[in-house]
């Protein structure tokens, strides 16, 4: 898997959770909580992302990352670990 396919994984999960993106076109610079996800939501999409992956990071290590593709390169760098 790489960076492009995991940002779609993760923007198909935020669609999911949060109403009114269907038409949105994520890029790697979106900020979840910008695009309406409070924290709860971040933290279940983080979830599905995980679960859809076969991962489990650290919650601590989901603190860092800033933007999606902050957060698809962890899942990425994980994924290659």
């Amino acid at each position: 898997m790489n960076r492009t396919e995991i940002l779609a994984l993760i923007a198909v999960h935020t669609r999911d959770i949060v109403p009114g993106l269907d038409a949105h076109q994520f890029a790697g610079d979106d900020r979840l909580a910008d695009l309406g996800a409070n924290s709860v939501d971040r933290a279940e999409i983080a979830m599905l992302v995980q679960e859809s992956l076969g991962l489990s990071v650290p919650r601590v290590e989901m603190f860092g990352p800033k933007n999606i593709g902050e957060l698809a390169d962890l899942f990425l760098t994980k994924l290659h670990a």
